[in-house]
């Protein structure tokens, strides 16, 4: 049975690599899709062009232009004088935010009074605009923590005049004090958390459709009938025929998880063993989808159109660029029924946060049942194809 089962290997590889297009689509897309997502798709948002319109002109407002001035995250390059001219930016694009300090600034900080600062935020791209809003608000923090011992000073003043106490024994103003640590991706590089997501879409498409087009084929070419009068049985041929793929898909792994280390120093702080086990636990679920794929697909452009039809709504609803919980809750629920989705928790749960089985076992054992139950089906129906 084995040797059965080694010769359709050994032939399946020579009749895949001897094709000098087919080794192209084995390495070339994969490393493209890689370098896209990696240098290209980037959603860290640096260096926004801002406008800043100072309607108060005060030391006061002046030094919170040069908090923006001097932030990583903002350039200022445009001074409006009017309200006019700030909108006329924002509607051309020329800016992403216009941060408008109204009169009346200073005077306002130097009382203790709370100090208006006016933010519009171009929101045509909401993922950009979610970040903006959240990087200005940071640095209206800072600058307002800067100016806090003045306001209290001022405050405290107001207590003495209003009590009559001398100004040593006026109590301190109670305050919190909030201070922000981010875990597992400390940059908030959108890279680290893309890259590692490849993985999944790369070897899912490739062993998806490799193995669908390998037995469709056979079918094109007329040699299933050959393969039939043979002494191998079904399951031998099924074996002979997914076995190789599985191989070419641990290849695959291999090669993007080295590049993603090397190339772009994507951190893999959990076991490179668990993560090869739960590819391996993967493979059992692309593998077998694509072999039903070849039972109902009788040429290799319709073979090819159904990976295509199984790939987009898995890959839309893994989670790799919209969040699950932001999804509708029938959506949400529908997630459960993708094995990409459990791939890619697995796969940046050991990139990112470095965890091990005991956090990861539901993912895994989601994976086996899966991969279990789609192999089974597939093979049912690819040994009724035969017979």
């Amino acid at each position: 049975m084995w040797r059965r089962i080694r010769e359709i290997i050994i032939k399946e590889f020579r009749q895949t690599l001897r094709e000098p297009r087919m080794r192209i689509f084995l390495f070339v897309p994969p490393m493209v899709q890689l370098i896209v997502f990696g240098y290209a798709v980037n959603l860290d948002v640096e260096d926004s062009r801002i406008a800043f319109l100072d309607q108060d002109r005060t030391p006061a407002s002046r030094a919170l232009a040069a908090e923006f001035e001097g932030s990583t995250y903002f350039r200022i390059t445009a001074a409006p004088e009017t309200p006019a001219e700030a909108q006329d930016l924002l509607d051309r694009g020329d800016v992403v935010a216009i941060v408008g300090v109204l009169p009346g600034f200073q005077r306002h900080i130097e009382r203790g009074d709370t100090a208006p600062v006016q933010i519009l935020i171009d929101g045509s791209n909401s993922n950009i605009a979610g970040v903006v809003s959240s990087y200005a608000s940071r640095v209206v923090a800072n600058f307002s923590r800067r100016q806090l011992p003045g306001r209290e000073r001022a405050l405290k003043m107001k207590i003495v005049a209003a009590s009559g106490l001398d100004a040593p024994r006026a109590a301190p103003l109670p305050g919190i004090d909030a201070r922000f640590r981010v875990w597992f991706n400390e940059d908030l590089r959108s890279r680290n958390y893309f890259v590692p997501g490849i993985l999944v879409n790369i070897i899912t498409i490739v062993t998806l459709m490799l193995t669908a087009l390998a037995i469709v084929r056979e079918k094109e070419i007329g040699t299933m009938e050959q393969l039939l009068v043979t002494p191998i049985r079904p399951i031998e041929l099924m074996l002979g025929k997914t076995l190789p793929f599985a191989l070419v898909g641990l290849v695959q792994i291999t090669l993007v998880t080295t590049l993603s280390l090397v190339l772009f120093r994507v951190p893999l702080r959990g076991s490179v063993a668990l993560l090869g086990l739960c590819a391996v636990l993967y493979l059992m679920t692309t593998l077998g989808s694509g072999l039903f794929i070849s039972t109902v697909s009788d040429t290799q452009q319709q073979a090819m159109l159904g990976s295509f039809i199984f790939f987009t709504p898995a890959f839309m609803l893994s989670g790799f660029a919209f969040p699950i919980r932001n999804m509708p809750v029938g959506v949400q629920y529908l997630t459960y029924l993708n094995p990409v989705r459990y791939f890619m928790e697995i796969v940046r749960g050991l990139f990112l946060k470095g965890v091990g089985v005991e956090v990861l076992w539901p993912q895994m054992m989601a994976m086996a049942v899966f991969g279990t139950g789609i192999v089974a089906i597939s093979a049912l129906r690819f040994h009724k194809r035969l017979d």
